[in-house]
């Protein structure tokens, strides 16, 4: 019997298929025999740095390998982030990526890598809300103080950030945008340099670290008036949330993740979830990371790839309305 040309090009296919599929089972099968690099596109020293040192830790007891932080620095993140991307998809180099690369895919006009499309989700590891904090001298004893002052002295009340582009900023245009008021950004090299001038009194009110920012408060030199996340702030659980303060559905915080290049098989990203979620939820982890304002979230492959997917939208409104581009 002879085999059509069609005929023959199905098997061929099919063993390919049952090939390539035996391949992709044994090295996840084998997943990890060697080390695991994550690059972390920040420096050494911050928060962004701290929670991956702390996952990498105890990733490297979970899986018996090494899992070596590698700080890649430059372009706003861009440099590392755009490694990973062109990295092989075998989860051997992850990343460790926060809410700036969701705002980043609206602020730039040019991208070496599509934040959605070039990546494979693999946890949500932690977030981190802002407060809301104003100078003495400002005349708002609470929130909705604050929103009345703003509406009635439009663009006279000022805010400092660590620098145009970065959450602190955006937090604050999101308020823009969804309680209608105008407020004066002004950007900083950092946010050292900006709580400085706030608790000098040369700028108005901050989008300010929640643990740096309350001994402050509480020695009577800064006024918190809200917390931008969903939730109140476990350590201050007597300020309230924007939203409850008047404008309902504003939430802006920083989070952090691990991603995996696009194309990771999928038994491998599981895993690698799977074990972040217990080294995140660990009593050590979570009491190191809550004590420095942050909130365990240790989400699965999918809930990571929602919550990036309507952040990016999210952001992609605020950015259009404010009108900001960083090219």
């Amino acid at each position: 019997m002879t085999l059509s040309s069609r005929t023959k090009a199905q098997l061929l296919c099919a063993f390919l298929v049952c090939l390539f599929g035996s391949a992709v089972a044994q090295t996840t099968a084998g997943f990890p025999n060697r080390a695991i690099r994550l690059i972390v596109p920040f420096s050494s020293g911050g928060p962004a740095d701290a929670i991956a040192r702390l996952a990498a830790t105890g990733l490297q007891a979970a899986v018996g390998q090494p899992v070596i932080v590698d700080n890649r620095v430059g372009a706003g993140g861009r440099v590392g982030a755009e490694a990973v991307a062109k990295a092989a998809p075998d989860g051997y180099t992850l990343l460790l990526c926060n809410v700036g690369d969701a705002m980043a895919m609206s602020l730039y006009k040019t991208m070496p890598y599509n934040f959605e499309r070039d990546f494979a989700p693999v946890s949500l590891l932690a977030s981190s809300p802002f407060l809301v904090a104003v100078h003495p001298s400002v005349p708002a004893q609470d929130f909705k103080q604050f929103l009345a002052l703003a509406k009635a002295k439009p663009g006279t009340l000022t805010y400092g950030s660590a620098g145009t582009g970065v959450s602190s900023h955006l937090s604050g245009e999101a308020l823009k945008v969804k309680a209608g008021i105008e407020i004066l950004h002004v950007p900083y090299k950092g946010q050292a340099p900006a709580m400085t001038d706030l608790l000098g009194g040369q700028i108005a009110f901050m989008f300010a670290n929640p643990v740096t920012t309350l001994p402050q408060v509480r020695a009577g030199k800064l006024r918190a008036l809200a917390v931008t996340g969903n939730t109140r702030f476990a350590g201050a659980p007597d300020i309230p949330t924007v939203a409850e303060s008047g404008v309902p559905g504003y939430q802006a915080e920083t989070w952090f993740g691990i991603a995996a290049p696009a194309g990771t098989p999928e038994a491998i990203v599981n895993r690698l979830s799977a074990e972040l979620a217990k080294v995140m939820n660990s009593k050590e982890v979570r009491g190191t990371l809550e004590s420095q304002g942050a909130i365990i979230i240790a989400s699965n492959p999918s809930d990571f790839s929602r919550r990036i997917k309507s952040d990016i939208a999210e952001w992609r409104e605020i950015i259009s309305a404010a009108r900001i581009s960083l090219d």
